[in-house]
């Protein structure tokens, strides 16, 4: 399979997150592609960038799924960034290429699509989604296939969409984000997203408290650099060993967060209940490059 990965982060954002956590959020995503679809090939793009070649309909018509990473972008704030993320995912929509995005490449969808989206009031969710449930129509959607009654999932996010853009579905969400996961579908193109980060590792959720430390500081989330740092060192833990007993207690988590295969469900069900099924009524051969 042929996978687009979309990053939304400007170069200075991509540098400083390898200097940080050792890959860009684009980075991150090939590599637990490459996990989940050992023989998939993976392209990135960057259309925030000012000298990216913005791709045609067609083009995006030759992948089998894209994917919008996470990343600082705000998109309500008009900027030639946002303006040419947004256009690119109506250029996807209109390809009808199934895509999926995680934390800002929910939002960038939706505004794509027509939805809106704003700054939340209070960071509530700086590490873990706490308590996410799945509404009437999320239990049976195959996004969420596997998933318990509520679950907690990594997270980290300051934005959040407002209002789903018409035609939508909601899928999931919490007491800190009623928009926790999502379908949004425009002409033959299909959406799947979450607010929630089912690509990252926790040592990747704390290289971001690090990086963020001192506007977490001043916002009043945590209470001073040393809480950030306590923080940070427990992912890092976890990270290390994901079924370490204080750990687990400490942060408050459960498998879903902790474990690498229950972390990834939703992008394994993407690819299993979306992509492969589009690509065989696209009549792509199996063994295609």
């Amino acid at each position: 399979m042929r996978f687009l990965i979309v990053e939304s982060e400007t170069d200075e954002e991509r540098d400083a997150r390898r200097a940080s956590a050792g890959k860009s959020s684009g980075e991150t995503y090939a590599a637990t592609l490459e996990q989940l679809s050992p023989d998939c090939t993976v392209k990135l793009a960057t259309p925030s960038d000012g000298h990216h070649q913005m791709m045609t309909v067609d083009e995006l018509a030759g992948f089998d799924a894209v994917f919008l990473s996470g990343s600082p972008l705000h998109v309500y704030c008009e900027t030639p960034e946002t303006v040419r993320q947004t256009e690119f995912m109506r250029r996807v929509f209109a390809s009808g290429t199934p895509s999926f995005g995680s934390c800002a490449g929910l939002q960038v969808a939706c505004a794509a699509a027509g939805g809106t989206v704003r700054a939340m009031p209070h960071r509530d969710e700086t590490g873990i989604a706490r308590g996410i449930t799945a509404t009437e129509a999320g239990r049976s959607h195959p996004l969420l296939a596997g998933r318990p009654p509520a679950w907690d999932a990594l997270a980290i996010h300051s934005d959040e969409v407002a209002e789903l853009p018409g035609g939508a579905t909601l899928l999931a969400g919490n007491h800190a984000a009623r928009v926790q996961a999502a379908e949004i579908r425009v002409g033959d193109g299909v959406f799947w997203g979450v607010q929630y980060h089912p690509e990252l590792a926790p040592g990747e959720v704390a290289a971001a408290l690090r990086r963020q430390a001192d506007s977490l500081v001043e916002d009043g989330t945590a209470g001073s650099l040393d809480e950030v740092e306590e923080q940070a060192a427990l992912f890092d833990r976890l990270h290390r060993d994901p079924h370490d007993r204080s750990v687990l207690w400490r942060l408050g988590v459960t498998a879903e967060a902790a474990l690498e295969d229950r972390r990834r469900v939703e992008l394994a069900n993407f690819i299993e209940h979306l992509v492969v099924p589009t690509r065989a009524r696209r009549g792509r051969d199996e063994d295609r490059p």
